[in-house]
């Protein structure tokens, strides 16, 4: 058949044609068209046959404006229909979601609101024309996962309404359109493939950073640019060229718009990789690593509420870099430099209340100084930075917390500690006029690519305002053997946690590693058959798998709220961060005895005496007692320097000591040889701080859910009733296991002692 066959077959389609003759001739001719929107009148006819529909509007997405546009002929002139990105109108919601839609009366107010709660039908067009609109198909252009523009479909001549039939009529066009866009947009057919064309890498070196990426973690742009030499802008035109989404670089004067998500945390902002630039009710513009994810679309369309959507492309680094504060300063002076050079700023100090009024947290010593107490904290491992202001002319002192324990750092003159505090304000969002209560806050900030939360106290004191930084580096679970478990209770501890339902309880005082030990518990139990959701407070660790609450209790977002909503998504596995309260504490022995298997924590001293005090909060013993599976308290013992650690004999008196306190009882489980034993003992050197230890491990008791223990819960039996029989029955104590690590070598008596007691 001839090109003019094909055009008149298209364009006066006869009664009885063969319906898939004449769809092959239309999908021909648009192959070969230069521009689908010059070809639409052609066979716009034809299509409406096909598609037996009463009027067609196909709209394709512009990438600079992120809108639809639809072109059409009024006389001489070529007229444009433009169309927002929003929930609001019917195409572009389609667009927006990419997700096609069948409306059976476009008039129907209920019908809009099942499919979208704003979603309106604009009746302009028919109150001018009176022409009257009644069912309508809209369908989504994709193209590789990337949305190209929208097909709608008006008014079925075939009946009173559209069918699904018709919805996969107008499917299979969409794809041909979406193939046609694609070209004509000179799209590619992957993320980074245009760094391919333009042979700035190879596909087999492209495809190994693919790989590498999913075995590390890693985002691809980031292996692209720090090993393949990429440019950052290379990269983001090549996102921009796949996905028909301007790229944004990153703008160090821009400040993005995160009061239009201030009731969410930064960790979710951070972990979703996407960021309000701009906006407010009538238009937001999105920063995100990839704008085809339909699942993060809808989301973000629920936290940041606006009649239209704006996307930009950016780097994942570069999201980052909003969301936090990047602290690799250009000036990279000694710590001690910049006090010396603060020392000469101030000059003379006058002891009067408006003393630093003339000195501003935006000062460059100051800002760097900060900047540097953060990193130095952060490679020497500290969990807290101390600023805490000394009386009269006196410096205030920084103290870091390393394994435990303050160590004194560094002395801030007094001339500028309240211009420190008010940089640490800004950074963390607080008020700096405020200076007589308490304040908190958090901020995040990067070192090099790694994130850093930073939960920040400050308190007025009778020497003037100090400030506690807690450094929350976000990380990744360690693997349950890495947790310096003893063998027995290993075995016990798998053994429990592979149970299908029932409740374990982690606990100890607070920073002795209960979340690292029930990240560790859920990792190990995580798989795909698996549902594990988590509420917490933060959300320190994060692991993929895992479904993960922040708690927020300003919002009423708590630990037992959330604990009742998790019960209705279906869950395996519930970790809830912290039992503290009755509430909580029941409902999650209700939801063990439902069917999941509950993880948590308290503040408690011991095993037995955790079984106590949650007796003591008003549970019901008998169901506390069917629902318990085990409970694992922990301290963190402060382990010798490998470098520097001497050994020597111990005394007999020690040895005498140490059997005393794991019990004469149980001696012979020590193995203690008939000469002394060699022990080790700290010596200090520079790569522990002169301390003589670096770094700590666990120290642990198990006490699990016998059917003896169960009893005795249910009859609410003491403390000291609980540890006997649990003792008897194979739980070893913090006291023993401490004295085991100290028999290995790993730490000392006195450590023990100290944390054990």
């Amino acid at each position: 058949m001839s090109e003019n066959a094909l055009s008149r077959a298209a364009q006066s389609p006869r009664p009885g044609c063969d319906a898939q003759v004449l769809f092959n001739s239309v999908v021909e001719r648009i192959y070969l068209a230069d521009r689908f929107h010059d070809l639409l009148p052609d066979i716009e006819t034809s299509l409406l046959h096909l598609l037996r529909a009463e009027r067609l509007t196909v709209y394709q997405r512009l990438r600079a404006d992120q809108v639809i546009v639809s072109k059409f002929k009024s006389g001489d002139e070529i007229k444009e229909i433009r169309v927002p990105l929003s929930p609001t109108s019917i195409a572009g919601y389609v667009a927006l979601n990419q997700v096609p839609v069948l409306i059976r009366d476009v008039y129907d107010a209920d019908e809009l609101q099942q499919i979208h709660p704003a979603l309106r039908f604009n009746m302009a067009f028919d109150q001018r024309t009176g022409f009257r609109s009644r069912s309508m198909v809209v369908v989504p252009i994709i193209h590789k996962g990337v949305g190209l523009g929208v097909v709608q479909l008006l008014n079925c001549k075939a009946g009173a309404s559209f069918t699904e039939v018709d919805l996969r009529n107008a499917s299979k066009l969409a794809t041909i359109l979406g193939q046609k866009f694609s070209s004509e947009f000179q799209g590619t057919n992957g993320p980074f493939e245009h760094l391919v064309l333009k042979d700035r890498i190879s596909r087999d070196r492209l495809e190994q950073f693919c790989r590498r990426a999913v075995e590390e973690g890693v985002d691809v742009c980031t292996l692209l640019i720090s090993e393949a030499g990429l440019r950052p802008d290379e990269v983001g035109h090549s996102l921009e060229r796949f996905y028909q989404v301007p790229f944004h670089a990153h703008d160090p004067n821009l400040t993005p718009a995160l009061d239009l998500v201030r009731h969410v945390s930064v960790d979710y902002l951070r972990n979703q990789n996407w960021i309000p630039l701009s906006g407010n009710a009538d238009e937001v513009v999105i920063l995100i690593d990839n704008p085809s994810d339909m699942q993060r679309i809808t989301e973000i369309q629920k936290i940041v509420r606006a009649d239209r959507y704006v996307f930009r492309i950016g780097l994942p680094a570069d999201i980052q870099r909003y969301l936090g504060q990047d602290l690799r300063a250009k000036d990279e002076a000694d710590i001690s430099d910049l006090v010396v050079r603060l020392e000469e700023e101030g000059g003379a100090c006058d002891l009067t209340e408006d003393v630093d009024d003339t000195l501003s947290e935006n000062t460059a010593t100051v800002i760097q100084l900060v900047n540097k107490l953060i990193l130095e904290a952060y490679r020497q491992n500290a969990s807290d930075i101390h600023i805490e202001p000394e009386k009269g002319a006196a410096p205030a002192l920084v103290r870091y917390r390393v394994d435990g324990l303050c160590r004194p750092t560094l002395r801030i003159p007094a001339s500028h500690v309240r211009a420190v505090i008010a940089r640490i304000k800004v950074m963390s969002g607080l008020d700096i006029s405020e200076r007589r209560k308490p304040q908190d806050g958090k901020c995040l900030v990067r070192l090099v690519d790694t994130p850093l939360e930073l939960r920040v106290v400050t308190m007025p004191t009778v020497n003037g305002e100090s400030a506690v930084l807690r450094l929350l580096a976000a990380s990744r679970a360690l693997p349950l053997d890495k947790l310096a478990l003893s063998p027995r209770t290993m075995d016990r501890t798998t053994e429990l946690i592979a149970r299908p339902h029932g409740i374990f309880l982690v606990v100890g005082p607070t920073g002795s590693g209960k979340t690292t030990t029930l990240h560790a518990v859920l990792g190990h139990i995580n798989n795909s058959d698996r549902k594990i959701w988590t509420a917490e407070d933060p959300v320190e660790i994060t692991q993929p798998g895992l479904q993960q609450l922040q708690v927020q209790p300003k919002i009423g977002v708590t630990f037992a709220s959330a604990l009742r909503s998790f019960l209705r998504a279906d869950p395996d596995v519930i970790m809830i961060g912290e039992m503290r309260d009755a509430e909580t504490a029941q409902a999650g022995v209700e939801a063990s005895l439902t069917g999941h298997l509950v993880f948590s924590t308290l503040h408690t001293n011991s095993a037995p005496e955790t079984l106590v005090r949650l007796l003591d909060l008003g549970i019901d013993p008998i169901s506390f007692s069917d629902a318990l599976l085990g409970v694992l308290a922990q301290r963190l013992l402060r382990t010798l320097c490998e470098k520097c650690k001497v050994p020597y004999t111990p005394s007999s008196e020690e040895l005498e000591a140490m059997v005393h306190h794991y019990g004469e009882k149980y001696a012979e489980e020590l193995g203690l040889p008939t000469n002394p034993p060699s022990l080790y003992r700290s010596a200090g050197c520079s790569a522990c701080g002169n301390s003589g230890y670096k770094g700590r491990m666990g120290i642990h008791e198990l006490l699990v859910g016998t059917p003896e223990i169960r009893a005795m819960l249910a009859s609410k039996a003491g403390a000291t009733e609980l540890r006997r029989q649990a003792m008897a029955q194979g739980m070893r104590t913090l006291m023993q296991d401490g004295i085991q690590k100290v028999l290995r070598g790993w730490s000392d008596f006195d450590q023990v002692r100290r944390i054990a007691v």
